[in-house]
């Protein structure tokens, strides 16, 4: 019955943190480091099969937009716009993400990072609502191909675990001329081929670990990870274009620095 609360815990975690600009990754870590819930419980792919679940959540809600891109990919160019701006932006981390797994799984992922990196970007993000920023994009199929390569290089900074995925893509692309609700709906696009990705590369590099054990557990997190992101997703859109990103940051910075004090006080699980 513990495990299965734990595999219902992480897979909160993963769906619900996914999607916003809070890092699910330094969430994740945290939770194993301090609460002593990880791949120990339920073996070296849980995180990466249950992140699974996200990733299907997402493709479920836009799978008929996906259809229309495809079908009108070789005839409108509107659309082969985007399909390629979305190509170019997922570009940098591809090349990064593969050339520098290995150091950033052995050296970046660390909960003293995370938790630095957690109040880093919510400072950024008080800043970003601070601004008086005049949007020039208010659709995400009109970037212009140099935007879609800006946000794409900005988003290699989320390979640092607690920067957050979505938080570097909605700030750069908000800082590059998008309103609120595009930014935010970018990164849903972009996070198609970039956790796909993500997971294919941890998947294959992780593929000797894989077996029946857990299966059950694996299934739950799966489950429940699939809820979440999908509840998050559904609502996300609309919820920052009326109130923007403080809650995030102050988000961030709360649980930023509550671990930074419990790392010092010595408590986790090293």
């Amino acid at each position: 019955m513990e495990d299965i609360i734990k595999a219902v815990i992480l897979g909160i975690v993963e769906g619900f943190t996914e999607y916003l600009p809070v890092s699910s990754t330094g969430h994740l870590l945290l939770v194993e480091h301090f609460f002593g819930f990880g791949d120990q419980d339920f073996g070296n792919t849980f995180a990466i099969l249950i992140q699974f679940g996200a990733i299907l959540a997402l493709l479920s809600i836009y799978f008929t937009r996906l259809v229309q891109l495809a079908t009108g990919f070789f005839t409108d160019a509107r659309t082969r716009h985007f399909v390629l701006g979305i190509l170019l932006a997922f570009l940098p981390a591809a090349v990064v993400g593969a050339a520098l797994h290995g150091f950033i799984k052995s050296v970046l992922f660390n909960p003293w990072i995370v938790c630095v990196s957690l109040i880093v970007g919510g400072v950024v993000l008080v800043w970003l609502e601070s601004l008086s920023l005049k949007p020039r994009y208010h659709d995400v199929t009109t970037f212009s191909m140099p935007m879609y390569l800006g946000i794409g290089i900005c988003q290699c900074m989320a390979m640092i675990p607690g920067v957050s995925r979505s938080g570097a893509t909605i700030v750069s692309a908000m800082l590059l001329g998008a309103d609120r609700r595009a930014a935010a709906e970018f990164s849903f696009w972009l996070a198609m081929p970039t956790m796909a990705g993500a997971f294919t590369l941890d998947l294959l590099k992780s593929r000797h670990d894989l077996s029946s054990n857990g299966a059950l557990l694996i299934a739950i997190g799966f489950a429940v990870s699939f809820i979440f992101g999908w509840i998050v997703v559904k609502t996300f859109l609309g919820y920052v274009a009326r109130h923007g990103f403080m809650v995030f940051a102050w988000w961030r910075l709360i649980v930023g620095a509550a671990g930074l004090v419990a790392l010092m006080l010595g408590f986790g699980a090293g």
